[in-house]
């Protein structure tokens, strides 16, 4: 039986789908890209903002079209989609055969298999479960680099954000789980480790009654064969010394932080919901710099959410060049029903919204051509990813560049190189977001 994946929106849910992969794998299904071979189709739906939901809509309906031109007998949705509307998709998408919510991907299977008898199916258990689901996940990522999953769901509670309402209250995944699923990735040839979760600074305070990461970090630390360990989602008010001092000792650690922070007026972030001021994430992001000179920071910001004046605009674009992020990406702001910042008043037309969001991009876009200038003629380690087929060149990843959402780093060099394989680069070139270099054999 050949079964098609398709995994849309976050690295989080991503997760989610190598790890289903992972269990239908050990039933006995045999995995496939080819859409006109599939006999069964899961979609993993994201509905985050507007643009999510119509991407998840419309990957559905596509596959449902397989139903009359392809081999497909059974269409399931899983995911943030299926479980925020379970309802509509079963009224208007009659072609879907079984819908799961976010915590009932374990029981995939069992829904595979009760659609093929010709039963459809909805599973939907407590929002606040935690599945803990013993299989060896197939990474999608290429080998040499997992997320690590480390906690589910979220308190915060910001007014534009509809997360905790699918995805349930903040719950820590335990260390010892953690530990062995590493390892197991590890021994499967990861080499790069990506710790992720909606926010990674509260990890172990439901469970164990404090902050736990800079524990779980120095733990990944010790295992054989992880040479990279990336954090991702660290919200600023919850960066403590401790954290700063692990990332700081620990030579296995990225000197890299993805800390969103959204905005840089203190009205904005008031009316967001958000737990900082614009003063606290500046002595923060001084913090950081004086503790850690090297590191590689990357934050994202929303444009044009409700009752943001022009003033307050103008209060971020001063913000972000006063910091000089390494990394921004720029968000215009998206109403999601049933989220308080969607009955606000003084909703911003979608054009000024965007030619915000054009203006905070453009001056960011100097910055990082800066910054990357900065770079040149030091000597870096670089994880190898592909070559350039009609090039004796290969593209590579800095310690300051997350799979997928940061620069590249291009690399000459005489020999053949593996992807997964790390090498010694001193860089030559910038251009724009990329980095050019050489390999220094040592």
């Amino acid at each position: 039986m050949k079964i098609l994946f398709v995994s849309l929106g976050c690295d989080k849910n991503l997760v989610d789908s190598e790890v289903m992969l992972g269990l239908l794998r050990e039933n006995g299904y045999e995995i496939t890209d080819d859409e006109q071979l599939a006999e069964v189709i899961v979609v993993n739906t994201c509905c985050f903002i507007h643009d999510a939901k119509e991407e998840s809509i419309t990957t559905i309906l596509e596959m449902a079209e397989l139903k009359e031109s392809a081999k497909l007998k059974v269409l399931v949705v899983t995911g943030c989609l299926a479980q925020r509307y379970q309802e509509e998709i079963r009224k208007e998408i009659p072609e879907v055969d079984a819908v799961l919510g976010t915590t009932s991907y374990e029981t995939i299977c069992q829904v595979v298999e009760e659609a093929l008898k010709g039963n459809t199916t909805e599973e939907f258990k407590d929002i606040n479960y935690l599945p803990l689901v013993n299989t060896n996940r197939i990474n999608t990522t290429g080998g040499y680099y997992s997320y690590l999953k480390i906690a589910e769901g979220c308190d915060k509670h910001c007014t534009y954000c509809i997360i905790p309402k699918i995805r349930g209250d903040y719950r820590s995944v335990p260390m010892e789980r953690l530990i062995e699923e590493a390892k197991q990735l590890a021994k499967n040839g990861v080499e790069e480790l990506i710790l992720v979760a909606q926010e990674t600074t509260m990890y172990g305070k439901d469970i164990y009654g404090e902050k736990k990461l800079p524990q779980l970090l120095k733990e990944l630390c010790k295992i054989s064969g992880i040479k990279w360990i990336r954090i991702l989602y660290c919200y600023p008010e919850e960066i403590t010394d401790e954290l700063i001092q692990v990332m700081k000792e620990e030579d296995k650690i990225c000197k890299y932080l993805d800390m969103p922070i959204q905005h840089g007026s203190d009205g904005v972030l008031r009316r967001m919901g958000r737990r900082t001021s614009r003063q606290e994430i500046v002595d923060i992001v001084e913090r950081l710099r004086k503790e850690i000179p090297e590191i590689c920071l990357r934050t994202t910001l929303i444009t044009g959410f409700p009752g943001e004046t022009e003033e307050e605009h103008q209060e971020l674009v001063e913000f972000v060049k006063e910091m000089k992020f390494d990394r921004l990406g720029v968000f215009t702001y998206s109403p999601e029903e049933d989220t308080a910042a969607a009955r606000l008043s003084d909703q911003i037309p979608e054009e000024i919204k965007e030619a915000r969001r054009d203006e905070i991009m453009s001056q960011q876009q100097q910055i990082a051509f800066e910054n990357a200038e900065n770079m040149l003629y030091r000597t870096i380690d670089v994880l190898i990813e592909g070559k350039l087929p009609e090039e004796n060149v290969f593209i590579g990843r800095t310690y300051r560049d997350a799979p997928n959402v940061d620069g590249y780093i291009f690399v000459s060099c005489s020999h053949e190189l593996m992807s997964g394989e790390f090498v010694r680069v001193q860089v030559t070139d910038a251009r724009e977001y990329d980095l050019i270099g050489e390999v220094v054999w040592e």
